[in-house]
């Protein structure tokens, strides 16, 4: 059930034009009647339209509302063109990653098409890079670590942390997850260098060589890696959008493929941005129970859930699968880095039943954490900081998705899903166009995108693309975009 106000505008329009309230070609309600059959302010009202004219439900005419569009054939050409993971479950396979995700890591591009080594002046930003801190928060955050190191006095310049991390760091990070009625001891945490860290850890504490591991279709791309490296085979399970992993595909994997481990990220998972259903996540708990399962939980977008227009601050953030885990088998691994700061190489992972072996491997492989960080980022969390800056930066999140779907409304697009977190929207493109071919040409303009082939042990989604609202829409970004937009036509 919809739980924020343009949801339930959305819900009710597009349930009318399923049960053919309204049919093709006619007029929807005026934004000024759904006000006030509602309640709710016209940017609301406008919002849930910006929902349905991305999923080409309807469209805008101007000085004259909005129209129910014609219904999609389900054609299989249509069906080609869309971003849909596949229906059957593949068998187990070896791990190949796309040497193009290097090149796009090395440009930093991972969550901007035109990042600083790209850009070329064109004018002044919208939004000058020194605001964009004070309202981010990172200056505080930055202060905070200055003041851990200035205490420091050289007390600890010839010791390593202990091999869990910092109690203090734990701590607060235990009581964020109170928040969310997930109970975790100091003891249960042991902090990484950030969550792809903690997922290595986690996987080298799980798996051996040759076994096979569940992941999510489209999924993360630095799983992809790890499985690779790690020489584990893969089942992918598609991802449905509106409810996260498919959890009867998962199933019949397992009783057919003897999968060792899940991993999966419940809340807003790149690059879809699904948020995974209470249904889905007991399915999946009572599955793993059942088959003695290793659940891989990333946590690592949850904190970016937008809320609504006035309760970015008190938004309520989705239940970790942790919280459900009476049988100690979720491994829950999240870093501060896709809400905070990318460059705060600082993570963290509660092991359960593996976690004596996790905090063994942490010392093999980090040998120890950075104090003084941990401390700074553990006094900026105490003192407020990371509540105040993830008001702010939930809201800029929620404007900038704003502003990308409404760039894209005059974009070929055959299919999108408009997410309520994460930080990036996964766009199908007509059949015809080959996101990795579009890669090189996008650089000749200063552009660096995310091939949808990256997503996919298969190399699947080669018509789909991420593209990510992480950073303020400056002019330069708003020029690269339509360039983007010409190249795909």
């Amino acid at each position: 059930m919809a739980s924020l106000r343009y949801q339930q505008v959305e819900l009710w329009i597009r349930q009318g034009i399923q049960e053919q309230r309204w049919k093709a070609g006619e007029r929807l309600p005026s934004i000024r009647d759904l006000c006030e059959r509602f309640g709710v302010s016209k940017i609301t009202v406008q919002h849930a339209f910006q929902r349905l004219e991305a999923q080409r439900l309807v469209e805008a005419r101007p000085r004259s509302g909005y129209f129910v569009l014609e219904p999609v054939q389900c054609s299989p050409e249509r069906h080609k063109d869309r971003c849909d993971p596949p229906k059957r479950v593949s068998e187990p396979a070896d791990v190949t990653v796309h040497n193009l995700l290097l090149d796009v890591m090395e440009r930093g591009a991972a969550f901007d098409l035109c990042p600083p080594s790209n850009l070329i002046a064109e004018g002044a930003p919208l939004i000058a890079t020194d605001a964009l801190e004070r309202q981010t928060g990172l200056t505080a955050l930055n202060r905070s670590l200055g003041r851990a190191l200035r205490r420091q006095q050289n007390r600890h310049h010839s010791y390593y942390d202990q091999p869990a991390g910092e109690a203090s760091l734990r701590f607060q990070i235990s009581e964020r997850y109170r928040r969310r009625s997930t109970v975790l001891g100091v003891d249960d945490i042991c902090i990484s260098n950030g969550c792809q860290h903690s997922l290595f850890l986690a996987l080298m504490a799980v798996c051996k060589a040759g076994d096979v591991v569940a992941v999510e279709t489209p999924g993360f791309y630095g799983v992809l890696q790890l499985l690779e490296q790690l020489q584990i085979k893969v089942v992918e399970v598609p991802v449905i959008p509106t409810q996260g992993m498919d959890i009867q595909a998962l199933e019949q994997a397992v009783n057919r493929w003897p999968v060792r481990a899940v991993i999966i990220t419940p809340a807003f998972a790149t690059p879809i941005g699904a948020l995974m259903t209470d249904t889905a996540r007991r399915r999946l708990m009572a599955l793993a129970n059942e088959q003695d399962l290793a659940i891989i939980e990333d946590d690592i977008y949850a904190e970016t859930a937008m809320g609504t227009m006035n309760s970015a601050a008190d938004v309520e953030l989705p239940l970790p699968l942790k919280a459900l885990d009476s049988e100690q088998r979720v491994i829950l691994c999240g870093s501060y880095s896709k809400c905070l700061s990318k460059d705060l190489r600082l993570g963290w992972v509660a092991g359960g039943r593996w976690h004596a072996s996790i905090v063994r491997l942490k010392l093999v492989s980090q040998l120890a954490s950075n104090r003084s960080h941990q401390q700074g980022l553990a006094d900026f969390i105490e003192d407020g900081g990371l509540v105040r800056h993830l008001k702010r930066y939930r809201q800029a999140l929620r404007e900038q998705r704003d502003q990308l779907l409404q760039q894209l409304t005059h974009w070929p697009i055959a299919d999108v899903h408009v997410p309520d977190g994460g930080l990036a929207m996964w766009i199908a493109l007509p059949e015809s166009t080959d996101t990795l071919k579009l890669y090189g040409e996008a650089l000749m303009s200063g552009i660096v995108i995310t091939p949808g082939p990256l997503f996919s042990a298969s190399g699947a989604y080669r018509n789909c693309l991420r593209l990510s609202y992480a950073h303020a829409w400056t002019r330069q970004r708003c020029s690269r975009l339509e360039r983007l937009k010409n190249l795909v036509r």
